[in-house]
């Protein structure tokens, strides 16, 4: 009788292509056979009788902020709140941590980090700033997962944003390497002009803010951005696209034979203008929140297949920079939102707007793994790693700001009601969060 590590049993298995009933062996991080009534014993079964079992979700956009700005946020926090959420592996950022990781000495200081700090699998965006153009080859040979840029002003001091002739110049760089660019779009002329006139003006509410960032600012750097990757070759990934009239082009752009990709966001998904108004400085993002109309269009999309990728934009910050009193051009611009990404697309999506669970296992997990060539991850099959999110669809909860895993307990989802918790994460085989507790310090990270 062959002995495991840990049997996973009679669970509802979820993968893109279907929903079944079966038993999961898992030995040395590994998946070594899935199947119905798995002979055999092991160390530890679970009985998932009643639970959903899920690839663990693939976040393709957090930052973490380490080093050097710890008190943002930092891996430790950060990936146990992951862990919390049903999420195994994240990407992080390149930049919000000092120094930015644009070169290969910044990248070695945050591997560094997370081989010490991490409970879950760490990967890693490197950037492109006007200043390193001649560091992405070695960035990417020492395993990048792809390059950002920002397209207008990022926020952050020193991390540039491009200008078109070094996105150009990256891009033919980047297609050279066979790798691919994340980009934020926002125009910032469109942006800059249109902040100035109105706090010149004296307006400075929510709604004023929001206006400020118009969604044709995001068109039109999109449009942008499409028209370098067909001259360049370069493969483009969009990041954080708020409504579906830029899905719209992107998906033109899709169908004519662009290599080109989008992420979209829960607070997209879950949030609206309304909420930054009666939220503050909590709900502030960019680009920002919109309005209801485009939430379900949005939707639409996601419905659709025409949003690849759901990631959290995880960009907390303390409650300080937060706070905004009358000016919403004041207050960082990021929400904190890693550990409910699962919980929005179950509640919003499955089971308000009938979302298969199998669409929300290939946008939050199978997708992003194929899109950035994570081997062995994203689904749950004989040879894969181990990393897995074990789900009650049965229990509901209301979200409060002790059972979040974030340095600052903080975020727009606090006070919601959720369906489906996450009783079970498991990275490489390993339990790192039961039944609201974080039950390993450190796991062994897949290589």
């Amino acid at each position: 009788m062959t002995t495991y590590d840990l049997i996973i049993r009679n669970g509802k298995i979820v993968t893109a292509d279907s929903i079944v009933q079966g038993d999961i062996a898992i030995t040395d991080g590994k998946i070594q056979e899935v199947g119905q009534s798995i002979q055999g014993s092991a160390d530890r079964v679970i009985d998932a009788e009643g639970l959903h079992v899920l690839p663990g979700l693939i976040d393709t956009h957090v930052h973490f902020n380490e080093p050097g700005r710890t008190e943002w946020e930092g891996i430790a926090t950060g990936s146990r709140s992951l862990a919390a959420g049903g999420a195994t592996s994240f990407f992080d950022m390149p930049l919000n941590s000092t120094p930015p990781t644009i070169n290969k000495e910044n990248l070695d200081l945050k591997k560094a980090c997370a081989d010490e700090k991490s409970v879950v699998n760490p990967y890693f965006w490197g950037g492109l700033v006007p200043e390193n153009i001649a560091d992405l080859k070695e960035l990417h040979e020492n395993g990048v997962i792809g390059f950002k840029a920002f397209m207008s002003p990022s926020g952050i001091a020193d991390f540039n944003h491009v200008d078109d002739e070094t996105i150009f110049k990256g891009m033919k760089e980047i297609a050279s390497l066979g790798s691919l660019l994340a980009v934020h779009a926002e125009s910032t002329v469109i942006c800059d002009q249109l902040a100035a006139e109105k706090q010149k003006q004296g307006k400075t509410t929510a709604r004023d803010f929001v206006e400020s960032r118009p969604i044709i600012s995001e068109i039109e750097a999109v449009r942008r951005i499409i028209s370098y990757a067909e001259a360049t070759g370069c493969k483009v990934h969009v990041v954080h696209a708020s409504s579906k009239k830029v899905v719209d082009v992107i998906q033109a752009a899709k169908e004519r034979g662009v290599d080109i990709t989008v992420e979209t966001c829960g607070h997209y998904l879950a949030l609206t203008v309304k909420d930054l108004e009666e939220k503050g400085g909590l709900a502030k993002c960019c680009p920002p929140l919109r309005d209801e109309d485009e939430v379900e269009d949005l939707w639409a999309a996601v419905a659709n297949g025409e949003i690849n990728v759901i990631a959290s934009d995880h960009s907390p910050a303390p409650a300080s920079m937060k706070t905004i009193t009358d000016n919403y051009f004041e207050g960082w611009g990021g929400i904190s939102g890693a550990q409910s990404t699962l919980n929005i697309m179950l509640t919003e999506g499955y089971f308000k707007r009938n979302l298969p669970l199998e669409k929300i296992v290939a946008l939050t997990a199978t997708n992003p793994a194929k899109l950035f060539g994570l081997e062995n991850k994203g689904t749950i099959a004989e040879g894969y790693d181990a990393d897995i999110a074990i789900v009650n669809l049965e229990e509901s909860f209301e979200l409060k700001n002790e059972d979040l895993f974030y340095r600052h307990q903080h975020s727009p989802y606090v006070g919601m009601t959720f369906n489906g918790k996450v009783k079970m994460t498991i990275v490489n085989g390993e339990v790192v969060f039961e039944n609201g507790v974080i039950t390993a310090e450190k796991t062994t990270v897949a290589q």
